[in-house]
């Protein structure tokens, strides 16, 4: 008499079951709609924190050249261009960019006031 051995232990091992993939892909979902809105505000967050530093920058390198000239500059390219009397650059690096819309210079200026806002 031959025994036969059970192969249906060894087939099922092989893979998966429609069930377990449809758990793993219902938990992936569940996961993307819980972290995805959270990357988007933190996005939204960073540029505007990003922005206020860069708003904060130009005013204190529109305080220097105030100080330095005994006038605000008629516009801002003025400043990005212009030295102080030890012949420094106000930024060295050139026109400072707007984090929110990613264009340089795209900053609202007052000359009345000597201030900036972003945009």
């Amino acid at each position: 008499m031959k025994v036969r051995k059970n192969h249906t232990s060894k087939r099922r091992s092989l893979g998966f079951s429609l069930l377990e993939l449809l758990a793993v892909v219902t938990i992936l979902g569940i996961i993307a709609v819980v972290v995805i809105p959270r990357i988007a505000v933190s996005s939204a967050t960073a540029k505007q924190n990003a922005q206020d530093q860069t708003v904060s920058e130009i005013n204190g390198a529109l305080e220097r050249y105030y100080f330095d000239n005994g006038s605000f500059p008629g516009s801002l390219p003025v400043l990005w261009t212009a030295t102080n009397p030890s012949g420094q650059r106000y930024f060295p690096d050139g026109t400072p960019s707007n984090p929110k819309t990613g264009k340089a210079g795209d900053f609202t200026y007052t000359s009345a006031t000597g201030r900036v806002a972003g945009k």
